[in-house]
């Protein structure tokens, strides 16, 4: 994993495209730059064409923020390759670093990809905070109904103790009832 971001670290985007320098790639494959060069050189057909390798100017490289030579610049064009030229650059070096290194260099390219691909994160947080600004509405709206739903019970309940403490205050008349069974009361007559 540390060999990934690494490797990430040095693919840089010039022109609109992400590539790594020549320098970069040389010291991966464990080549002088020289070497990479002059083998890039004897290949060049391989490399035509700006969608596998470009010669960066100074301004590029300075704009990229890549280091520059101690006396202020570097002393040749550095070559710039895209993620088919990195390809096609291991075909050119024939070695067993240079293939593994490939792999390294591909899956790092891949991963770039992928993080780019993903919905862009402020766009996200936006999204997250317009659902948490509906979340945090809809508990008010809902705490607001509670509120109302015992408002209401409240007032019934007060209601009900109106109810029966005025049927306990009045006293009830005492009606004389009829006895019940087969003995009659005799009258006082």
């Amino acid at each position: 994993m540390n060999d990934l971001l690494t490797i990430q670290n040095k693919i840089y985007e010039i022109r609109g495209q992400r590539v790594m320098l020549d320098r970069d790639l040389a010291s991966l494959y464990g080549v002088e730059t020289s070497q990479l060069k002059r083998a890039v050189k004897r290949n060049f057909k391989r490399f035509e064409g700006e969608d596998f390798m470009m010669e960066v100017s100074q301004e590029e490289i300075l704009r990229c923020q890549i280091g520059t030579s101690s006396w202020g610049g570097s002393r040749y064009n550095a070559y710039a390759f895209t993620e088919l030229g990195v390809a096609m650059l291991s075909s050119v070096l024939h070695s067993e670093i240079a293939i593994e290194i490939k792999k390294q260099i591909m899956r790092a390219f891949v991963a770039i990809r992928k993080l780019t691909s993903l919905p862009n994160t402020v766009n996200r947080i936006e999204i997250i905070e317009k659902e948490i600004q509906q979340l945090k509405a809809d508990f008010n709206d809902t705490l607001a109904d509670q509120n109302d739903i015992n408002e209401d019970t409240r007032a019934q309940l007060d209601a009900i103790s109106l109810v029966l403490a005025e049927l306990q205050s009045k006293e009830t008349e005492k009606k004389e009832r009829k006895p019940i069974g087969f003995i009659q009361p005799k009258d006082d007559k």
